[in-house]
């Protein structure tokens, strides 16, 4: 019975979740269509989507995010920001983690999820992993989007990883990419997603969202032949930090 009764509190908060997912979206759906209609106005599609959708997510399934920084990052600086990814609440983290707007590059299925697809496939760079042709499109479109200002947010991990696997392989997308657009690379380590809403249906709950924004890489001086020994070592960095059993406590809200 008390299983039961678990399971059917575990189903009302996945459903609460998707709720406030696309409640926001349904109504600030002016405003975001009027954002998305010309890459000019991504700064502000991004305020929004940080500031409202994300923030109503977050505090609305009782996640409030906690962040330490070990270097901030500059306003108007371009950077490619990389997580380990467990969840779905990871985007909504990762816009409150990053003050400076920046692009995700994430995989074209996820436009088939109603409304939140819609705006996903306006806004964000798509890749279709076994396409190489789509593959080397990323790149050309990452650049336009660093002309302008923007960063790039990529899960190098390629997809979420088997629920009891503390860390996947890195692909090399992300660290080529940063080197080839000279970009420093900001590592950041999520603790508590996966506890809080894992991919299994019947798991997760309320609490707090720690994260820690490491010190950046700088690729100013690497080159192609540099990538494999970037992805390790930033791999080694979050990896090391997800094992550690002292996590930092001492966080400011984000």
């Amino acid at each position: 019975m008390l299983r039961w009764v678990k399971n059917f509190g575990h189903l009302l908060y996945r459903i609460w979740f998707y709720l406030l997912v696309a409640l926001p979206i349904l109504i600030f759906s002016p405003f975001l269509l009027l954002t998305t209609f010309s890459e000019k106005t991504y700064p502000q599609f991004f305020w929004l989507a940080r500031n409202i959708w994300a923030t109503t997510i977050l505090y609305g399934m009782g996640c409030p995010p906690k962040i330490k920084r070990e270097q901030e990052m500059q306003k108007g600086k371009s950077y490619m920001l990389v997580a380990n990814h467990t969840s779905m609440l990871d985007i909504m983290l990762m816009l409150r983690a990053s003050k400076n707007p920046f692009v995700f590059v994430g995989k074209k299925e996820l436009v088939k999820i109603p409304v939140f697809g819609f705006f996903y496939k306006r806004v964000c760079i798509l890749v279709d992993r076994e396409d190489v042709k789509s593959r080397t499109a990323v790149y050309r479109r990452a650049q336009r989007r660093l002309n302008q200002g923007l960063s790039i947010c990529i899960f190098p991990e390629g997809g979420v990883p088997d629920e009891n696997m503390v860390l996947d392989e890195f692909k090399d997308g992300a660290f080529r990419m940063a080197i080839a657009h000279k970009i420093p690379v900001v590592p950041m380590t999520f603790y508590d997603c996966k506890k809080r809403l894992p991919f299994s249906f019947f798991k997760g709950g309320p609490g707090v969202l720690r994260v820690k924004v490491h010190e950046f890489f700088e690729t100013g001086i690497l080159s192609e032949d540099d990538k494999s020994t970037l992805r390790e070592e930033v791999r080694e960095l979050i990896l090391n930090e997800l094992h550690n059993k002292n996590a930092p406590h001492k966080m400011q809200g984000a």
